[in-house]
């Protein structure tokens, strides 16, 4: 079983739970806990530029955690090798909950809330649907990426579009299978 070490300490990984922007986020075992390692890695994004992602991550989410965003907490940064360890919520993305027909209009009414928080703090997380899990009936933003508010990239113009079966969701799965 493959392992990743993060500040000395191994992590015995499980799976590929996803790969974002940014990284590759593995589940991860330790004394029979689960945690989720998230390797930075350096691949061409052509829609998104990055400045030292992993310093990005840090200040994101010290900054998201200042808001008041529920997220998985950030248990270790080893800042050499370009690893975190984040808290594991165990749920289903609201982009699963949307392919499976299972979408609930209150999981739209708690996003629409993290933004009453988000936007006087000048800032929009990614609201793609992949970066939210349910755990329990509640959502929580497994993401740390964020960026200064602008309109076109809010919720209600942006992020919504994939919140449902709409041809934008449908046309990236398509894309994307």
């Amino acid at each position: 079983m493959e392992k990743l070490s993060v500040n000395g300490i191994e992590y015995e990984i499980k799976k590929l739970l996803g790969k974002g922007k940014g990284g590759y986020s593995y589940l991860a075992e330790k004394d029979g806990k689960e945690y989720v390692v998230k390797q930075i890695h350096h691949e061409p994004c052509s829609y998104y530029q990055f400045g030292n992602k992993i310093q990005s991550e840090i200040n994101d989410y010290k900054r998201l955690s200042g808001i008041g965003i529920k997220m998985p907490v950030m248990i270790d940064v080893d800042v050499d090798n370009e690893r975190i360890v984040k808290e594991f919520i165990d749920g289903k993305t609201i982009y699963d909950l949307v392919l499976e027909d299972n979408m609930q209009q209150d999981y739209i009414a708690q996003v629409e809330s993290m933004c009453k928080l988000l936007y006087p703090a000048n800032t929009n997380i990614d609201y793609f649907p992949t970066n939210f899990v349910v755990n329990n009936g509640e959502i929580f933003y497994i993401d740390y990426e964020c960026n200064d508010y602008m309109e076109e990239w809010n919720f209600e113009n942006w992020g919504i579009k994939y919140w449902s079966k709409t041809l934008d969701f449908l046309k990236y799965v398509d894309e994307h299978k």
